[in-house]
């Protein structure tokens, strides 16, 4: 585990955050933060009537980690939904605690590995997924 927990995939990701301006009427808006380093995110939705994502907006003030986990949020995002979301984030979170031995079922999560051992980063890394996985069983009312 000696790859360094900034590298180039991490910033271009984190350079390339879809979706970054907030939908005007949401049918579910949740924003996270992290206690640890202040980062923030904040993910609206909007979903079909089979209770998948149709839409997406965010406000990402987060260090280069969160905004590459966002990043990788978004991207995949779309056509999901609220169980999908909660799955995505339970494995994410056990992933990160070292309670699962494989990356979450997303595309691109294993970038994070190098982050493993950082206790500390794993709040930012988590909130995309929290403030989506909320928002989306928000909209589901």
């Amino acid at each position: 585990m000696n790859a360094p927990l900034y590298n180039t995939e991490i910033l271009r990701l984190a350079a390339s955050v879809p979706f970054d301006e907030r939908l005007a009427e949401p049918m579910g808006s949740v924003e996270k933060r992290s206690p640890v380093c202040g980062s923030r995110v904040t993910v609206d939705v909007m979903v079909d009537a089979e209770g998948q994502i149709s839409a997406v907006g965010m406000l990402v003030r987060a260090c280069a980690l969160g905004q590459a986990s966002a990043s990788l949020m978004g991207a995949h995002v779309v056509g999901r939904s609220a169980a999908q979301l909660a799955q995505a984030r339970d494995e994410l979170t056990a992933w990160l605690a070292g309670e699962r031995d494989v990356p979450p079922d997303w595309p691109g999560m294993e970038i994070f590995a190098p982050a493993l051992p950082h206790r500390g980063r794993h709040a930012s890394i988590r909130l995309a997924f929290e403030a989506a996985a909320e928002a989306a069983e928000q909209a589901r009312g």
